[in-house]
């Protein structure tokens, strides 16, 4: 079991997008963090009007990793067509020393067969596996459990995975948001390499009903069970990052987002000790 007093936390720039890449850095930094996740869809140039470079080595005198670059949306959808983009993300993550690339599924305007998403997760993966393999990084796969989602169980993606031999260029990210919108699937730790972890705090929307927009910092008033999941994780052998990721409005607009993002940590791991302590 690993020492959850040391979680391993990350912060997602959507979480605080109105950081330059440099200030989250900073941020991520103060607060003992181990890493970030950068990303392309926040309405500007992934790096502002710094260079790869340039962040890459704020990031490693911070003593940050720079853990993911996101993402490359639908790329289960015409993987053919998607060849040039995680080409040039994958440059871009090898200039500025990231870890790998997220891949997000496409949420589609109906319900997908399970075996058909799996069919169009592995016929991606098989387009998109060279590109990795030849510059060292990972594709990070992320299923959504939105109803309309064409990949939403963790559990199709480790069959995928197995039948293609566990390639070492794609692990998984669990995020304890979709998890609980799915409301059974594996946890599969051991393909896990990233947690996104968020809250939702309102008691009004069911769980068809929650949206990104519900998605806050974790506390006392959560609804997702962060906190089982994550003892269900590292208690079943993960030992990576729980990284922030909330789209709440209320959330991205902090005036002092160290600061909650503090008091959520404290949180979390108050609470994981005392649940260790508890099963002991």
């Amino acid at each position: 079991m690993a020492d959850l007093s040391m979680l391993p936390i990350a912060i997602n720039h959507m979480t605080a997008p109105g950081l330059t890449a440099r200030q989250l850095i900073d941020v991520a930094a103060q607060l003992d963090c181990v890493g970030v996740e950068l990303r392309n869809d926040l309405g500007r140039a992934l790096f502002e009007e710094e260079t790869a470079s340039s962040i890459g080595r704020a990031a490693a005198a911070g003593g940050q990793r720079i853990l993911a670059l996101a993402e490359v949306k639908a790329f289960n959808e015409n993987p053919d067509d998607k060849q040039e983009a995680v080409e040039a993300l994958v440059l871009t993550a090898a200039a500025c020393g990231a870890e790998g690339v997220v891949l997000i599924p496409h949420v589609a305007d109906d319900v997908m067969e399970r075996s058909a998403q799996r069919d169009a997760l592995q016929g991606a993966l098989q387009v998109l596996q060279p590109i990795l393999e030849e510059y060292g990084k990972i594709g990070f796969i992320e299923p959504l459990g939105f109803w309309n989602s064409s990949l939403r169980f963790k559990e199709d993606a480790v069959a995928v995975l197995d039948a293609m031999g566990r390639p070492d260029c794609f692990a998984l990210i669990h995020d304890t948001f979709h998890h609980f919108l799915v409301g059974a699937d594996r946890i599969c730790p051991e393909l896990t390499a990233i947690v996104h972890i968020s809250g939702v705090a309102d008691p009004a929307p069911s769980a068809s009903e929650m949206t990104d927009a519900h998605r806050v910092l974790i506390d006392a008033n959560d609804r997702l069970g962060n906190i089982a999941q994550l003892r269900a994780l590292y208690g079943g052998g993960f030992e990576g990052p729980a990284s922030f990721e909330a789209f709440a409005p209320e959330i991205q607009k902090m005036s002092d987002p160290a600061n909650a993002l503090s008091r959520s940590i404290a949180f979390i791991t108050s609470q994981l000790i005392d649940t260790s302590a508890g099963a002991a």
